[in-house]
């Protein structure tokens, strides 16, 4: 339940527009936050918000995918990002085609012939690999291809335009909020940093030495931060969640560094988030986790379970601010 003691969302959400359409945005790719401008990521989000009101009232959403195709093509598994990027071409009218992984990224032709291939038969390609460059180098084979980030070693940017709309339904307007994230900083944190940064929230990322968040993403958040947001980056996790509207965490080694995991564990130990860790940060704390996630490690099963965990609003939340990008990025 939310803090008004309602369906978590929904408070938020009833005012939101049935006839709401859906805006152009400017850029060609969605491959990082930044790729946005401050009034766009303000009209994903209040679209977002009407496209998940709509489908909870059973309201059907605007066709503006119809007689499209998009291809998904992933070399890193998943659950959610797979699932809810299906859900919403479908359900904005348009058909996937996923070609297998051993052709699309497989090393049989470049990336860029690839891409140029793609560009002739769909109008957009949903993309979950390595290297922020390869993506990059994909995107700018194909001039008349749309390229959605489903999330790189470096960013994971539809993952922090969901939790900025769970965010907003929980408080409303995030000026002057504070989130605080604890771990590795790594692509869940650098994508959260420049949503965070645009939308007015200060964001504190605390890491074990070695681990921090890298400089060119903090300075790159500070460029686009508004509204007072601030960016800190800390090495000593009470310090950082105290006073925070919001704790987050995500695994301590993520996709490809799964040899890591045991190595990291005793450095990443003190980075817990447990209720000791929790009640430093203020009994409202909400928690908040990009899933999967590694119970007993990074968090444990009394936080998870907990009534301040919105983490399968998260998940939720990725099929509507998903559906939202994609009607912004290729809609008719």
């Amino acid at each position: 339940m939310s803090r008004a003691g309602q369906t978590p969302g929904i408070v938020h959400l009833r005012s939101a527009s049935r006839k709401r359409q859906p805006s152009k945005v400017a850029t060609k790719d969605f491959l990082s936050v930044l790729d946005l401008t401050h009034d766009e990521i303000d009209e994903v989000l209040a679209l977002a918000a009407a496209m998940k009101a709509d489908r909870a009232a059973g309201r059907s959403g605007s066709q503006v995918l119809a007689g499209q195709h998009v291809a998904l093509m992933f070399d890193k598994p998943s659950l959610r990002t797979r699932m809810t990027f299906i859900i919403a071409v479908r359900e904005l009218g348009g058909e996937i085609i996923e070609p297998p992984a051993d052709v699309a990224f497989g090393g049989r032709e470049t990336v860029e012939d690839v891409a140029r291939n793609l560009e002739r038969w769909v109008t957009g390609a949903i993309v979950r690999t390595f290297a922020q460059s390869r993506l990059a180098h994909f995107a700018a084979a194909a001039p008349r291809l749309h390229v959605v980030n489903a999330l790189t070693d470096e960013e994971h940017p539809c993952q922090a335009i969901a939790d900025m709309q769970t965010l907003t339904e929980q408080f409303g307007s995030l000026q002057g909020r504070t989130l605080a994230y604890i771990g590795d900083g790594n692509n869940v944190a650098a994508s959260l940093a420049h949503a965070g940064a645009m939308l007015g929230l200060h964001v504190r990322v605390a890491s074990p030495a070695g681990f921090e968040l890298p400089a060119h993403v903090v300075n790159a958040a500070q460029g686009v931060a508004r509204h007072g947001a601030t960016i800190e980056v800390l090495n000593d996790p009470v310090a950082a969640v105290r006073g925070a509207d919001a704790v987050y965490t995500d695994v301590w080694a993520s996709m490809g560094e799964e040899d890591e995991t045991e190595a990291r564990a005793g450095t990443f130990a003190r980075f817990q988030v447990n209720e000791t860790l929790m009640r430093a940060a203020g009994q409202d704390a909400l928690f908040m986790h990009c899933l999967p996630a590694h119970r007993g490690f990074e968090v444990t099963d009394a936080v998870i379970d907990s009534p301040s965990s919105v983490v399968f609003d998260q998940a939720e939340n990725r099929l509507h601010a998903q559906k939202a990008l994609l009607a912004m990025l290729m809609g008719r």
